[in-house]
């Protein structure tokens, strides 16, 4: 990593370093609106590579397959160097949508972040979606039979190319609601919620799902970004935001600073 200028403007103590776990078949690249919106506040952000979606690295196939387990073990490698980078400075763990799952799966099992926001996050259980939740059902249950018979996830189905574990895992959270992993207790680490209203894909029901499920109440800070404070061009859509994500950016510096 290059490290920006990680002091704050008070001078008070190291500004955190974010390190941004991207939603499904989302690239890291697209994060960089995102990166240079921390970066305006001084403040380093790191978007973290997307197993099977990276230019250069070997895609999902029959032969090539991960876990919701391998990604979070991904994110723990990433958290214990930047640690090992700088002791002193704070880490922060941004989830968006599927990587907020991935985080809470970290938080849960792994060496704590010292702050975690979690964006468009949801437990993607069918029942907490439009239609009794029919055609989510329907995709999650048509997965482990696809991936039976191709070895992966291919396109056009969501997510794809995906890799075999991940999506059946995906697929059975789906199907019963019961997270990929282990949940002894709740989460305790400082967390921002961040909703976005009109989100179609992390529907109210299944947001608040996710903080019931996994988030302590005492650590909890619940923050809706309006359509009405979008900037010009932007949008509260549960991927497009990041093209325009300077709220979001200044409301984690903000409830960064307010709890500092």
């Amino acid at each position: 990593m290059e490290h920006a200028d990680t002091t704050r403007h008070n001078g008070a103590m190291p500004a955190p370093v974010v390190l941004i776990s991207s939603a499904m078949a989302v690239p890291s690249r697209f994060y960089a609106p995102l990166v240079d919106a921390f970066a305006e506040h001084g403040w380093e952000a790191v978007a973290l590579p997307r197993r099977g979606f990276e230019r250069g690295l070997p895609v999902a196939s029959r032969g090539v397959d991960w876990s919701y387990d391998d990604e979070i073990s991904d994110i723990a490698d990433a958290v214990a160097k930047a640690r090992a980078e700088d002791p002193a400075r704070p880490v922060i763990l941004l989830g968006h949508s599927l990587g907020a799952q991935l985080g809470a799966g970290h938080e849960l099992h792994r060496d704590a972040a010292d702050g975690f926001v979690c964006v468009a996050a949801s437990v993607p259980h069918a029942r907490y979606y439009p239609k009794a939740g029919i055609p989510l059902w329907t995709l999650g249950s048509l997965i482990p039979v696809v991936t039976a018979v191709r070895g992966f996830q291919p396109a056009p189905f969501f997510g794809a190319p995906g890799a075999r574990t991940m999506m059946r895992e995906w697929a059975r959270f789906v199907r019963t609601g019961k997270p990929p992993f282990d949940v002894p207790r709740r989460i305790a680490t400082p967390t921002l919620v961040v909703r976005l209203e009109g989100d179609t894909y992390s529907v109210s029901a299944a947001n608040d799902r996710f903080v019931e499920l996994f988030i302590d109440p005492p650590a909890l800070t619940d923050w809706t970004y309006r359509q009405d404070a979008v900037p010009d061009g932007g949008t509260t859509h549960h991927i497009h935001w990041a093209r325009t994500p300077g709220p979001v950016a200044d409301r984690v510096v903000a409830w960064w600073d307010e709890r500092s």
